[in-house]
């Protein structure tokens, strides 16, 4: 299941460009287990970034320190967000005390929380287990009740949805959150980064580092960073005042602040804001803010099961018709019907196999490529 397939000559040139841990930890009797529950459309990047560090973890260390094992709830092959059809060793079943448990989730969470996996995931965490997950995973950790009272994080097109359903829980907007056992990342490269994290937390920050540079995985990102670029990154604009609005902003969208307060809070006039707006992102602030708002509001009708007057109070309307208007006019379509929109799936033609996680198999038509 594991391989050692690193050149030795190669492994000690780059063991030799490392300093020696300054605590060395004690090594562990048997490999450190990974159970990946692969569900239906889940996300394959996040996926492929999780497991990778642990394959080079083992190469760079020349022994195996990580074994893994990939599952689904029936143990049929999944089917991920673009398309690829991956094979796994078998279905949920008792793992042991010490191993992780990683829930690789990606679209159709309503699929990927069924009765008998959020069943399993209590079991074994009451059991022991680790538990951790993957871009929108935390939501089945959440509706599982094992995210209750502890800090977590899942991809930010997620986040409002996630903030409404599980207030329970201390949801962030960082890449990756470790909390008492459990770690959670926002997907994409972020599982990289946390993986990183807990191979370094187990066998020291020089290993961790050699495996970010062998997989070209530089600089790694810290449990401190951001999903999201910064706002002068995301408009293009580094004014301070129209960052400052632009934050406020992002901060009150169920509850609006005037353009006359959004003025006073940078020292300018409600005339000098609308300048800066226009100026900068062609757009008067009301517009920006509102688009704002019916982003969020998409995000919501979309990810979650709240009714439409919810979603709209939760975005800052008042009037469910003035909601459904402004909400046609942008997206050119009314609130219920976007409930009934299909979502994007793709597909590709490839065969291969990968040594230690199972044969992958890839197969479907023509369809347009979607997810994270």
């Amino acid at each position: 299941m594991i391989r050692a397939d690193l050149n030795d000559e190669v492994v000690e040139s780059a063991m030799g460009s490392v300093a020696a841990p300054q605590t060395p930890k004690p090594e562990a009797t048997k490999p450190r287990e990974f159970v990946f529950l692969l569900c239906p459309m889940f996300s394959m990047i996040a996926f492929a970034s999780a497991i990778e560090p642990l394959r080079v973890a083992n190469r760079m260390a020349r022994k195996p320190l990580y074994a893994w094992r990939l599952v689904s709830e029936t143990g049929d092959p999944v089917e991920c967000s673009n398309g690829t059809t991956v094979m796994v060793d078998g279905p949920i079943e008792d793992v042991n005390r010490d191993s992780s448990l990683v829930v690789c989730t990606g679209f159709g969470l309503d699929r990927a929380a069924s009765k008998p996996v959020l069943t399993w995931l209590r079991k074994q965490a009451r059991r022991g287990a680790r538990v951790g997950a993957l871009c929108t995973g935390a939501h089945v950790l959440a509706k599982a009740g094992l995210l209750d009272g502890k800090r977590c994080t899942i991809h930010w097109e997620n986040h409002a949805a996630f903030g409404e359903d599980f207030p329970e829980a201390k949801l962030s907007k960082l890449l990756y959150v470790v909390d008492d056992g459990v770690f959670t990342c926002a997907g994409g490269t972020s599982s990289a980064d946390m993986m990183l994290h807990l191979i370094a937390d187990e066998h020291g920050a020089d290993l961790g580092s050699l495996v970010a540079d062998c997989l070209i995985h530089t600089p790694m990102r810290s449990d401190n960073d951001e999903q999201r670029l910064s706002v002068p990154a995301r408009i293009g604009v580094r004014h301070p005042k129209l960052v400052q609005v632009i934050q406020m902003m992002e901060r009150s969208t169920e509850d609006p602040v005037s353009p006359s307060d959004l003025a006073e809070a940078v020292n300018m006039s409600t005339r000098q804001l609308e300048r800066l707006f226009r100026r900068y992102l062609n757009r008067s602030p009301k517009r920006y803010y509102m688009e704002l708002r019916l982003d969020k509001a998409r995000s919501l009708l979309l990810q979650t099961d709240m009714s439409v007057i919810n979603v709209a109070l939760a975005c800052g309307f008042t009037s469910p018709s003035h909601f459904s208007k402004c909400y046609r006019a942008h997206f050119d379509r009314t609130p219920y019907r976007e409930r009934g929109a299909p979502a994007n799936t793709g597909s590709s033609k490839m065969r291969g196999p990968d040594p230690g996680t199972g044969t992958v198999k890839v197969g479907g038509g023509p369809r347009a490529a979607a997810g994270r």
